[in-house]
């Protein structure tokens, strides 16, 4: 049988031999691939001469193909055998400068009577493909040690989602083994129940479009049930014909990250909050002061067996509520003026415990865990009793069949770990008071909001929602830290850090009422520009006997001294008055009489008036809302002054 024609000009190596075994077809591009041309192979014998390129190796395909001889099959066990035709991969090392692969096949040729008459072996170079796939296996390799290497996340998936690589950092991150992750369904391992379906939607339909996000963020589950929030980098696999194979991730976990935006997004808008509280004193405490001092005015000359008097009393318990909601919301913007002093914190916690068992009840159990310590705080001691008192009676309300309420303190040196794991504070050594029930708990949404201001959990008219954002208005206001701890059905445990004090002596107690002020017959100047205000203070200093000039602004204060600067004894001065104010009316007053004395009054707070550069230090300041009584005492005071 002639084969030349048909094979001389096959781009394949192709060669042929007959059943005894000597080459009958020798083209072209064996004649290229070998060096050796045809008229050196033609009519050799394939088994008593070994063709060249096989070296001293000898031709098992042919072999194979002449003969079904389980032991050749066998002494080659790469061969691949598919009915009659036999395939092989060989590497020939004697052929080009660093040897060549061939890929081989080889079948048996039939005579017309079925008998094996010879066989056909073609050979294909597949060195560029082997040293692609080698090279391929290094980068693969190398990629592995990076991708090991960095503390990112990296996975890569099939186009079902099932895991077919992923990194050390994943499994350290998520607790899971290697063989539990990879061949898993991603979506079942790590994605959270309420996200799954619609994580595997947006994944299964990028894959089909080829259109994947190159970026998202989602939640993914570790063993032992927490969630980790990672940043994903997409980059859509292919396989050789263009169709998607998968795809590889590479993550970074942003959960500390997210955790601490979400800090500071909760305190600017605490703090926007504590902005509007104290602009909104001023106009409100001007309000105030006129209510009161008009009802306490009404409330002295009313006998005490009128029967107006009930009535009255109702109005200004009403404006006196009214007075602690605004300290209250000034407590929250850390603005309420606080006179603190050196307190043994123990010590404090024991004069309160008396009161705090008066408010939650006999059905609750207090119990207190002092430290031996004697931890020392400068504080508002008042201020410090209210933040128990709210967050007991916090407790009682989380616990209305009964329960533990637990009050403790200790020491807590806060270091760089704490403030990197809470997102807050300052190294050094702390007070710590912890109050604890064994309550109803809160969820992570209540826990979240807890301490905003006028967010509440009860029943309509059964809280303010204050109570918590006074708590750690007060705390801030000492540079202190609060957080909190609960679940639902497992209680709730507040921690306060004050800072410690060096020990010392503790201040005296708190002082006695002050005495009941006495009138007398001086010329005050009064500059006010709230008309109401203006009138009540009027008749207020008039009733105890005063003198009183008017001014309605700074300007008419320092026309209405020089036109009585004989006759004047005390300044009665708003600090915020439109065109001059009273820190530029006194300075100007104070250079024609360089001894008179002042009294500012403000309903504005402390820090706003200081931050604008109005008060000095040692200024004497008395805040609206103020009765009569007080303000008569005080004035009564700075006249006496040498």
């Amino acid at each position: 049988m002639d084969y030349s024609d048909i094979l001389e000009f096959s781009p394949d190596p192709t060669w042929v031999i007959d059943r005894d075994g000597r080459v009958i077809v020798w083209n072209r591009a064996c004649e290229e691939l070998t060096g050796v041309p045809a008229a050196e192979m033609l009519g050799k014998g394939n088994f008593e001469h070994a063709l060249p390129f096989y070296g001293e190796r000898r031709p098992i395909l042919i072999d194979a193909a002449l003969r079904h001889d389980p032991e050749i099959d066998a002494r080659y066990p790469t061969l691949i055998r598919k009915d009659e035709t036999l395939a092989a991969e060989v590497f020939l090392p004697r052929l080009g400068p660093e040897g060549i692969y061939l890929w081989m096949t080889a079948r048996p040729l039939f005579d017309a009577d079925g008998n094996v008459s010879g066989a056909i072996e073609s050979a294909r170079d597949i060195t560029a493909r082997k040293q692609a796939e080698g090279a391929r296996q290094v980068s693969e390799r190398r990629l592995t040690q990076l991708l090991e290497s960095v503390h990112l996340v990296a996975v890569t998936l099939d186009s079902a989602g099932r895991v077919t690589f992923c990194n050390g950092f994943l499994l350290a991150l998520t607790g899971w083994s290697r063989e539990e992750v990879v061949g898993s369904d991603w979506f079942e391992r790590f994605i959270p129940e309420d996200e799954r379906e619609y994580i595997r939607a947006v994944f299964l339909e990028g894959i089909l479009s080829d259109t994947l996000l190159p970026s998202f963020e989602n939640r993914i589950i570790a063993r032992d049930g927490n969630l980790r929030m990672i940043v994903w980098q997409n980059t859509v696999l292919h396989n050789p014909d263009g169709t998607v194979s998968g795809v590889a991730s590479l993550g970074t976990d942003v959960t500390g990250h997210r955790s601490l935006e979400e800090q500071l997004r909760q305190s600017q808008k605490m703090e926007a909050v504590g902005q509007l509280a104290g602009g909104v004193a001023h106009d409100f405490n001007n309000i105030l002061t006129v209510i009161m001092g008009y009802g306490n005015l009404m409330r002295m000359k009313m006998p005490d067996g009128s029967p107006e008097r009930a009535n009255l009393d109702q109005v200004l318990d009403a404006a006196g509520r009214a007075a602690e909601l605004t300290k209250g919301l000034l407590a929250f913007s850390r603005k309420q003026v606080i006179a603190p002093r050196t307190v043994e914190l123990n010590g404090l916690i024991l004069d309160v415990e008396k009161f705090l068992r008066r408010i939650i009840g006999e059905d609750i159990r207090l119990q207190a865990s002092l430290t031996g310590s004697e931890p020392t705080v400068h504080v508002d001691k008042g201020q410090i009793e209210q933040v128990l008192i709210n967050l007991a009676t916090n407790a009682r309300d989380a616990m209305p069949k009964g329960g533990l309420l637990a009050i403790a303190t200790d020491l807590r040196e806060l270091d760089e770990s704490f403030i990197k794991a809470h997102g807050y504070g300052e190294t050094g050594r702390y007070a710590v008071i912890s109050v604890s029930d064994t309550g109803n708990g809160m969820d992570e949404g209540t826990r979240n909001r807890v301490f905003e201001p006028f967010y509440t959990t009860k029943e309509p008219g059964q809280g303010t929602g204050l109570g918590l954002s006074i708590v750690y208005g007060i705390v801030k206001q000492h540079n202190g830290y609060i957080n909190v701890y609960s679940e639902p059905g497992r209680g709730t445990i507040f921690r306060i850090y004050l800072p410690l004090v060096a020990q010392e002596q503790p201040d005296a107690g708190e002082k006695g009422a002050p005495p009941v002020p006495k009138g007398g017959t001086e010329t005050i100047l009064l500059a006010e520009d709230e008309p109401s205000v203006r009138k009540l203070v009027e008749i207020v200093l008039t009733n105890f006997g005063y003198t009183v000039i008017l001014a309605e602004d700074g300007q008419d204060a320092v026309e209405k001294f020089r036109a009585n600067r004989d006759r004047v004894s005390l300044l009665l001065m708003d600090l915020i008055m439109p065109g001059k104010n009273g820190r530029e009316a006194y300075e100007e007053i104070r250079r024609m009489a360089p001894g008179i004395k002042v009294l500012f009054s403000s309903g504005y707070t402390a820090d706003i008036i200081r931050s604008r550069g109005e008060l000095d230090e040692d200024a004497e300041l008395i805040y609206k809302p103020v009765d009569p009584m007080t303000l008569a005492a005080k004035v009564r005071e700075i006249l006496d002054r040498e």
